[in-house]
């Protein structure tokens, strides 16, 4: 049964198409390089920083947890938003929880295989919205959209969502991703126009 999260919009008074996107049936691919590749017996997914347990699972045991799919708008930041997108995956606030959080973590970094990072506030991760992704239209998530996992964030611009995603740290200090030390808004809110710092 699919949960359909696409009034997201309504929370933040705008239109269902943020201003300056335009909407398109594809899925256009977008990454800082290649696709990297991984070993479905070897990968592994990592949970570290200011937690109680340190939590490690492998691609199957990843599957095994609490999953939920959710029918979410997906917005790029060079302006293309795609509708109705079936995701399946875990929720943040499920891993927050399993890991338990210091009373002093402000801030989450995101760790993908290629060595992309994105960050964001915790208060910003703590939705239900926000996902591991692993399953796209009831389909293992393709790698060029960022298989085995990637994070989706349909409050934000989609550099937040990282793909390829083989980690979370919890942080108590803030700091900044790949795209946002390079000039990218360290806040990404579509409806704002928040692209750029």
């Amino acid at each position: 049964m699919s949960k359909t999260v696409t009034d997201l919009y309504e929370e933040f008074g705008g239109d269902r198409l943020p201003p300056g996107q335009r909407k398109t049936e594809r899925f256009p691919v977008l990454s800082k390089s290649g696709t990297p590749s991984w070993d479905p017996q070897s990968w592994q997914f990592d949970v570290w920083g200011a937690v109680d347990e340190q939590l490690q699972f492998s691609y199957e045991e990843f599957k095994d947890l609490p999953a939920e799919t959710q029918i979410q708008d997906f917005h790029c930041v060079t302006g293309w938003s795609k509708f109705d997108c079936e995701f399946t995956g875990v929720t943040f606030p499920t891993l927050a929880e399993m890991a338990g959080l210091d009373d002093d973590v402000v801030h989450v970094m995101f760790h993908a295989l290629d060595g992309y990072t994105t960050n964001l506030s915790l208060e910003e991760c703590m939705r239900d919205e926000v996902l591991f992704v692993y399953e796209y239209d009831g389909e293992p998530l393709p790698s060029d959209h960022g298989g085995p996992l990637r994070v989706v964030t349909p409050h934000k611009y989609a550099y937040k969502g990282a793909k390829w995603v083989e980690g979370v740290e919890f942080l108590t200090e803030a700091e900044r991703g790949y795209w946002e030390k390079r000039g990218y808004s360290n806040t990404a809110n579509p409806w704002n126009e928040e692209r750029y710092s």
